[in-house]
């Protein structure tokens, strides 16, 4: 008699295993909680479901605060706190201004020693202009330099020309304090080697030997690059191109920062704004029209940044998504500052504003444009561009 042994088949089922939490802490605007990960998880798999945990927790959001193996930290925010905000601007040491609020709870600090270049963009009302008032307030009793260029035909910063060393309103005259600015950079180098320091800010340099720091704010980027006539304009346009480049590649270590705004910056208008881009480590993106310039502000350093981007109402104007400091992103609702309170900031520390003569004493203005290689440089026609 021959005896049939069959094996019985067991089908595996896996099923989803309910998240290990640890104990709820309480915080100002709700709470957190640590989450232990269960074999083969990454933090990545919560930060895909946030959005779903905010509604099965019935909070206003939940972000992924932090981690280390094996163990992720969520905080619940309950409401909203970016729905007003009325913390006063207010200048947090030199070349640090608190000009906000992040979704958080924190304020919001634009630190130029820290984050050195920032890139500001937003559509029309959505409160980048208000972000370079309040900036402009935190700045003006410190002892700083300012230097603004307004291709808008100087309506945006000429009320606060008081408080400005210098101010461009045309092209031209653009491009002509660039190669001073370049002029300062090399004077600062020769001042380091003299020191053998490798920044402005080293100890070893003396406090009477150090350089007034300058700030150096861009409105409508975009028009530096665009050109009405292709043959006239298109040796300009490549001047300015490079030397801002080159401001923003050297400025840093010589006390020279960057904040450039624009209400559209795009690739299509030229291998330099995707060169000045990539050194503009700190990024602000208010509502914007296009989603070219969202990517452009935020497409190369998260991906959960650019859609929440996208999600900023018109009803809130002022919040804006930043990234840049601390190696992450977060919401953030800038103090409303009207132009009025700039200009009475503007006019009362006038007198702090350093002579750019002063400021370019001994300085051979450089215009030397070849030594940033931005390839065929091409700028398109004002009639080539999308609507």
């Amino acid at each position: 008699m021959t005896v049939v042994s069959q094996r019985r088949k067991v089908r595996r089922v896996e099923v989803e295993r309910a998240p290990r939490l640890g104990l709820i802490r309480p915080t100002r605007l709700g709470f957190r909680l640590s989450v232990r990960l269960h074999d083969g998880q990454t933090p990545e798999d919560y930060a895909r479901v946030l959005d779903k945990l905010a509604h099965a927790w019935k909070v206003h959001s939940v972000r992924l605060a932090s981690w280390k193996p094996g163990r992720v930290v969520l905080v619940a925010t309950l409401v909203d706190p970016l729905e007003r905000v009325t913390i006063p601007v207010l200048a947090d040491g030199l070349l640090r201004v608190r000009v906000g609020l992040l979704e958080t709870g924190a304020p919001f600090v634009i630190d130029f020693r820290a984050v050195p270049h920032w890139l500001n963009v937003g559509a029309t009302q959505s409160g980048k202009s208000n972000l370079a008032n309040a900036l402009i307030v935190g700045l003006a009793p410190e002892p700083v330099a300012l230097v603004g260029f307004d291709l808008k035909g100087g309506v945006e910063f000429t009320p606060y020309k008081a408080r400005m060393s210098a101010l461009a309103t045309e092209r031209a005259e653009c491009a002509d304090l660039l190669a001073d600015l370049i002029g300062v950079i090399k004077a600062r180098m020769a001042l380091c080697r003299r020191y053998r320091v490798k920044n402005i800010w080293h100890e070893r340099l003396p406090e009477a030997e150090r350089p007034v720091p300058i700030v150096v704010l861009v409105d409508e980027v975009a028009e530096l690059f665009l050109m009405a006539d292709p043959k006239s304009e298109k040796e300009e346009v490549a001047a300015v191109a490079t030397r801002l480049l080159r401001l923003a590649q050297l400025g840093r270590a010589f006390g020279i920062y960057l904040m450039v705004c624009g209400q559209r910056v795009g690739s299509d208008l030229g291998p330099g704004v995707t060169a000045l881009r990539a050194q503009l480590t700190g990024r602000i993106c208010h509502m914007v029209n296009d989603d070219e310039t969202a990517k452009m502000a935020l497409g190369d350093m998260d991906a959960g940044a650019l859609a929440a981007a996208r999600r900023i109402s018109s009803a809130m104007p002022g919040t804006a998504v930043v990234a840049g400091t601390e190696g992450s992103w977060h919401r953030m609702r800038s103090v409303h500052v009207s132009e009025e309170q700039a200009e009475a900031a503007a006019a009362t520390y006038a007198h702090l504003a350093p002579r750019w003569a002063d400021l370019t004493r001994g300085v051979a203005a450089s215009a030397d444009v070849d030594a940033v290689d931005l390839g065929e440089f091409t700028v398109p026609d004002l009639d080539d561009l999308p609507v």
